[in-house]
């Protein structure tokens, strides 16, 4: 009998239609049916969910479905499904996600390779924001790398010896915050993590009922101030305490008390909800962060996070909120020079900086040698009339780029990195911005695979004194209008655009942007000419790598064309003979109202092609004539 490399658990409860929508994910993948098995434990579903699961167990020999008394949380019947795992192997999935065809295989082939004791698969999700974790594979880390803390959900492939070994159990019943005690704990304990960052592994996607929506999964009803407290004593237990800033415990830390602690100073909670409710939160989370957090946590935030902090700490609850409401008008801005091609990639210098609610840069202000933060962002809080000191203005603060492929939900992270610097305004006034150049790559930008056809979104994620904001890269071009000329890429066009909304985006093979509509001023202007099938098109931008496709209309007659990258340039390449008769015809892109070239045919052969702007002498339309004359 094959080995079982792989168990999938998958925790069930009252999931419906969304068990066959998981389902095919789960037994559609590239591992060998009989390398993996799927373990669902049904939670004590009242719905159609356990006949929904034993019709598929039905059906597929590697699929076994279990069953308990309901406990009301995903921690019992995760446990039990691995006690029933036989896999080398364990992946967890939850009932209403998905897996990429090939996850399992490529997740085990890199444990195995890495001999990792945790593989993080990148994760796709409409529901938060992508990680920079999965901008590169990992061979090999360990809780050292604090951007592990980034990714605390279990949807993860972790060695089942390995977890048997530190008995790795989530508690059970009604528990919040099962998946970090469990996750940080494996961190702790893990000789060797591995990241696979080049395919997307696990898809977390929103239902359309709202669901699985963890947005607002705060209860204290399910213990969570004293699970909280139980996470952070779990890491200080398997750290050294220090003042240092950077300390690992601190580090670690810094990501509970950011997440846990401070979401109940500041927006949205603390201006959504009501405050005869937000106002117990804040004092739960005070008597919190003053008991288990060390100083050096709070030190080590950046400035508008440390003002929350001072907030909770002295107990001004009216002061968060004043913070709150000035902080939520503040917005992202990009800048864009103009896109253009360069060795094949997509290139443009993008600068992005934050704006207060007026519109006005959010700045620093220089006053006795020290930076304080802008007078005009704090007008009206009280308890800052003195002002805040920006102790750095670089603490904790980056920015990075990424593309997302609009019809699969994927992020992807081009070349390059952006630079944090302050930029002089004068008069003692400085502008935090991060600035860089972007350059995408589309034949390798999808984990050193091609771009899928579709829509491909430029955006930018910036982090600035502790104000982070996913803002759209949005430049001066008119909407709607190319935002440089196409590309020839392995085979196919690639059209850069601004979208309606003034977005930089990419459209790799005509997807929803037609080559013929975002030439047809460009086209209109060439006065090249070729000679035989072939025309110069100099609007289009070479790249190395095979002809693309193209279809055009010649006068009546839709051919096949192709645009071929030749020696550093693209020649639009028709057919050698069409039937047609003896003339001069117009040779017209798809959409495109105005010819691209003309074909000059005599007897069936196109002697040569012509751009619209071509001008022939008076020697050449006299040896025409003499060609035309039988």
């Amino acid at each position: 009998m094959p080995r079982v490399k792989v168990s999938v658990i998958v925790p069930v409860y009252n999931t419906g239609k969304y068990v066959d929508e998981c389902a095919p994910s789960l037994l559609g993948q590239s591992l060998p049916a009989d390398a993996y098995e799927v373990i669902y434990v049904d939670d004590g579903s009242t719905d159609d969910t356990l006949s929904r699961l034993e019709k598929i167990a039905a059906a597929h020999p590697n699929v076994q479905v279990h069953t308990r008394p309901n406990s009301g949380w995903p921690g019992a019947p995760r446990n039990l499904g691995m006690r029933h795992a036989k896999g080398e192997y364990i992946q967890f999935v939850d009932h209403d996600d998905t897996l990429g065809p090939e996850a399992l295989e490529r997740l085990y082939e890199h444990a195995k390779r890495t001999d990792a004791d945790v593989v993080l698969g990148k994760m796709s999700s409409t529901m938060v924001r992508p990680r920079r974790l999965f901008r590169h594979t990992v061979d090999a880390c360990t809780i050292e790398n604090d951007e592990l803390m980034q990714s605390m959900s279990p949807h993860k492939m972790f060695r089942r010896a390995f977890v048997e070994e530190h008995g790795l159990r989530f508690p059970e019943g009604p528990w919040i915050l099962e998946d970090l005690l469990f996750v940080s704990a494996a961190y702790l304990k893990a000789e060797r993590i591995a990241i696979l960052a080049d395919y997307p592994c696990y898809y977390w996607m929103k239902r359309d009922d709202g669901g699985n929506n963890t947005q607002h999964r705060f209860s204290a009803r399910h213990g969570f101030w004293p699970n909280v407290r139980t996470v952070v004593r779990q890491i200080k237990d398997g750290t050294r305490p220090s003042d240092d800033l950077d300390a690992l415990q601190n580090r670690l830390l810094h990501r509970l008390y950011h997440v846990e602690i401070l979401s109940r100073t500041r927006e949205p909670e603390i201006l959504r909800e009501d405050p005869a409710e937000q106002r117990p939160r804040f004092e739960a989370a005070r008597e919190l962060a003053r008991t288990e957090f060390p100083a050096a946590v709070r030190e080590g935030l950046p400035a508008v996070s440390r003002l929350r902090a001072e907030f909770l700490e002295r107990d001004d609850f009216d002061g968060a909120v004043a913070l709150a409401e000035r902080v939520r008008a503040v917005t992202a801005h990009s800048e864009v020079g103009a896109p253009r091609w360069e060795d094949g990639h997509l290139v443009a210098e993008v600068t992005l900086s934050l704006l207060r609610g007026d519109g006005e840069p959010l700045v620093l202000v220089e006053r006795d040698g020290r930076q304080w933060l802008d007078p005009e962002l704090l007008a009206g809080v009280p308890g800052t009339e003195d002002g805040w000191e920006v102790r750095d203005p670089f603490r904790l603060a980056y920015a990075e780029l990424v593309v997302k492929d609009r019809d699969r939900e994927d992020w992807w992270y081009p070349e390059g990195d952006l630079e944090v610097r302050l930029r002089p305004l004068g008069e003692g006034r400085s502008q935090p911005v991060a600035s860089g150049r972007l350059r995408l790559d589309p034949e390798r930008l999808a984990g050193g695979r091609p771009l899928e056809r579709g829509v491909h979104d430029v955006w930018a994620y910036v982090q600035l004194l502790g104000i982070d904001r996913m803002v759209r890269v949005t430049g001066e071009g008119t909407a709607g209008a190319p935002a440089a000329g196409p590309a020839v890429t392995g085979g196919r066009l690639a059209l850069p655009y601004w979208t309606g909304s003034g977005q930089l985006a990419l459209d790799i093979d005509q997807r929803q942007r037609t080559v013929g509509a975002d030439t047809a001023e460009a086209a209109a202007a060439n006065s090249g000419r070729g000679e035989g099938a072939s025309l110069p098109v100099p609007y289009v931008a070479a790249t190395a790598g095979t002809p693309a496709p193209v279809k055009v209309t010649v006068s009546t007659v839709t051919v096949k064309a192709e645009l071929v990258p030749e020696a550093g340039a693209v020649q639009l390449r028709l057919p050698a003979r069409l039937q047609l008769p003896s003339g001069r015809h117009p040779v017209k892109l798809p959409k495109a109202s105005t010819p691209v070239a003309y074909a000059v045919v005599r007897n069936g052969a196109v002697l040569r092609l012509e751009g619209p702007a071509y001008r022939p002498g008076a020697a050449r339309r006299l040896l025409d004539a003499v060609k035309r004359t039988p």
